[in-house]
């Protein structure tokens, strides 16, 4: 810790003695002080347009991105929910085993049979119809 503290006093002080030195060269007028720009600045159009550029082309694979990370991410979850499920089943029946139900066909019910066996007259009616059309 103290040494850390050493370098940086240091340092300091090294700082201050170059700035010192330069101000008294410029006091004694060995430098000229003469004000410049040490960048140039850009039109502002081009700016501009490079921004809208850029921000149009980062906005689209931010967009990307994040759907792609939505898809893998709600796949995964699916993937891990599917598996916990199966793992909760194998010890819901490991502790608490229950006669295991046959699959039996359960009975249609009756309306949907109804429902299925007039549809299949209409088709043999239409069938019948078009046959009849072709033979004349």
């Amino acid at each position: 810790m103290y040494i850390v503290l050493i370098i940086f006093f240091i340092s300091l002080i090294g700082i201050s003695a170059m700035i010192g030195k330069k101000l008294i060269l410029l006091k004694n007028g060995k430098i000229e002080h003469t004000e410049r720009v040490l960048f140039d600045i850009p039109n502002l159009d081009q700016v501009k347009n490079v921004t809208v550029k850029n921000s149009k082309r980062y906005g689209y694979v931010i967009l990307v991105e994040t759907i792609r990370f939505y898809v893998r991410a709600s796949i995964l979850i699916k993937y891990i929910y599917f598996k916990t499920k199966k793992k909760i089943k194998e010890i819901y029946h490991r502790y608490f085993p229950q006669k295991i139900k046959e699959n039996k066909e359960k009975e249609v019910s009756k309306f949907l049979r109804m429902v299925s066996d007039y549809k299949n007259k209409i088709k043999n009616i239409k069938d019948k119809i078009i046959e009849e059309e072709n033979n004349y």
